[in-house]
């Protein structure tokens, strides 16, 4: 099976060394310095128990990569025009795209049902640029769980976590012979893998756990466990997460996931949320994906959301400041 990772970045490498170890053709696209080092020394992963090393095929121009049999998408939400002005020479008529992504994805009304099926969401998808150019009859969803990562040198990704769970569904619920194909490969490479009948529902959990957890180590600089040491900040999750299980519930779907598990699970991660390592270093950040589209979906339910509204007008706030203090 010839797979390429759209996107060589902290979740994308560590899927292209995972997918190229365990026997599989790999590509990736990449650009700048990470691209250079790749080419040049190849691509490591280095794991709590392990190293990975893996020798694979990169470009920035998917024209060198040519037509696949599959395609794993891992940008971050706002490089999604690119990866729609780009694509094309990877795909073949048939070429499943993987979109392996925080947040509500581009595609969430696709095959939905309802008074809102093929809804478009221009916040993530401007002008339906993905949409139109990938189509939703490719995509299938995946949602990525206990995998901490990022780019410590150009050619080099550090990943906290053995136990990474990837959970793929088609949107329309089936299990094609496509998804089984797809959660063949993961597998293959030593990644827990399920299918999903209700991707969507994943999909909010992931959200819920974003949602809560990453605005008040956004705004502080604090680690996870610094924020969930103090009473009041847990306070603030479990009101948050509550708003967020009442959009999930509005739109047909369900959270699976306890909250008070996830605060006693939290108590001890010592780093920070990759929205908060972005910001750090000045990268593109995925504020409407995981915060602003899920409360456009709460009002569009009538859903209240207080606590949601004014800490993400904070980190949009933040986010500003940080972007000045960089000009």
């Amino acid at each position: 099976m010839k797979v390429c990772v759209f996107g060589a970045g902290a979740i994308g490498g560590s899927l292209a060394a995972r997918f190229s170890n365990s026997g599989t053709e790999v590509s990736v696209v990449a650009r700048g310095d990470h691209l250079t080092a790749i080419r040049q020394n190849g691509l490591t992963l280095i794991l709590p128990e392990r190293k990975v090393h893996v020798h694979i095929a990169a470009s920035s121009d998917p024209r060198d990569l040519g037509p696949q049999d599959a395609v794993f998408v891992t940008v971050k939400a706002p490089a999604l025009p690119d990866v729609a002005a780009t694509i094309a020479p990877l795909l073949r008529a048939d070429t499943p795209v993987v979109f392996c992504m925080n947040g509500v994805p581009w595609w969430y009304f696709y095959a939905h049902g309802g008074p809102f099926n093929d809804r478009r969401l221009p916040l993530i998808d401007p002008n339906d640029a993905v949409w139109n150019a990938v189509g939703p009859q490719r995509a299938i969803g995946c949602v990525v769980f206990y995998l901490a990562a990022d780019v410590i040198r150009p050619g080099v990704v550090s990943a906290v976590g053995g136990n990474v769970r990837l959970i793929v569904g088609e949107p329309n619920g089936k299990t094609s012979t496509r998804i089984q194909r797809i959660a063949q490969l993961i597998a293959k490479s030593g990644i827990n893998v399920d299918i999903s009948s209700r991707i969507r529902d994943d999909i909010w959990t992931k959200l819920m756990a974003n949602m809560s957890g990453n605005p008040l180590p956004f705004l502080t600089g604090a680690t996870i466990a610094e924020i969930f040491a103090e009473p009041l900040c847990i306070d603030a999750i479990r009101r948050i997460a509550r708003e967020v299980i009442d959009i999930a519930h509005a739109v047909g779907c369900k959270c699976d996931i306890d909250v008070e598990t996830m605060i006693s699970d939290s108590k001890n991660l010592t780093i920070k949320p990759s929205i908060v390592r972005d910001l750090d270093n000045g990268r593109p950040m995925e504020l409407d994906a995981i915060f602003t589209v899920p409360m456009e979906f709460g009002k569009m339910f009538g859903v209240q959301t207080p606590m949601l509204e004014l800490f993400v007008t904070l980190m949009k706030l933040r986010a500003k400041a940080a972007k000045n203090q960089r000009t």
